[in-house]
């Protein structure tokens, strides 16, 4: 008897989950909504020699202010590939809106997949199922690794190439703004008590963190907060 006592007593498992933050509106918002979900947060975030470094200390003050329980930065220098306005110097941030039907050059060639797999090792060493990142398929700018049936496809790889899988347990990659407009995004944050005057946005902003105000980004975030009939708290330039 005492000791059905004592099992009946136990804690209920942890669910662990890994985090993709970047410092910007979606990220955090994926973590704020996987922190409501009851999961045990380690955030990840990468220096891939992107423009801007301001998005990695607004990423580790988010973590630490949303009491993550592990915050890493991988230094994963895709500036030595290039082929990106964020990679390349040698290639202007465009400025003037985003053309449709077209994949903007602020597309980073195999970003996600790149991540996504620091993500899954993580996922592994830490025995969490469950990789949450904030790819939209709504406001998506036209990057081709923000779709569903890229996710779908990395999901199913994911679960052939690990232990986990093997093993008979199910890994998720779980993308909770997948179908959501920019606007029901802060919509959904603001309601879980997110400050977005911490995120960087910006694909060029400053060392301060302040946002240029007119790359895709920025317009994408203008118009967010519009929609929502939101204050906009964020810090431009000008």
């Amino acid at each position: 008897m005492p000791q059905d006592q004592d099992t009946a007593q136990k804690p209920p498992p942890t669910k662990k989950a890994v985090i993709l933050l970047s410092g910007g509106l979606d990220s955090v918002t994926v973590l704020a909504i996987a922190k409501s979900q009851g999961y045990e947060c380690h955030t990840i975030s990468f220096d891939y020699g992107q423009r801007t470094r301001s998005e990695l200390v607004a990423a580790a003050k988010l973590s630490q202010s949303m009491d993550a329980v592990s915050h890493r930065v991988m230094d994963v220098n895709m500036g030595q590939i290039g082929g990106s306005a964020l990679t390349d110097f040698q290639i202007d941030v465009p400025t003037k809106g985003i053309e449709q039907n077209e994949i903007p050059v602020t597309y980073v060639p195999a970003r996600n997949t790149v991540f996504l797999s620091f993500a899954l090792a993580l996922s592994e060493v830490l025995e969490a199922n469950d990789i949450f990142i904030g790819v939209n398929a709504v406001d998506y700018s036209g990057y081709p690794d923000c779709r569903p049936a890229y996710i779908d496809a990395y999901e199913k790889m994911a679960n052939l190439a690990t232990r986990v899988g093997v093993e008979g347990k199910r890994l998720r990659i779980q993308t909770p703004l997948m179908t959501l407009t920019k606007a029901k995004i802060i919509q959904k944050g603001l309601a879980l008590g997110i400050d977005y005057s911490l995120t960087v946005s910006c694909y060029q902003a400053d060392e301060s963190g302040r946002a240029c105000g007119l790359c895709d980004a920025c317009r994408l975030r203008k118009q967010g907060f519009f929609e929502a009939s939101e204050s906009d708290p964020t810090r431009y330039q000008v």
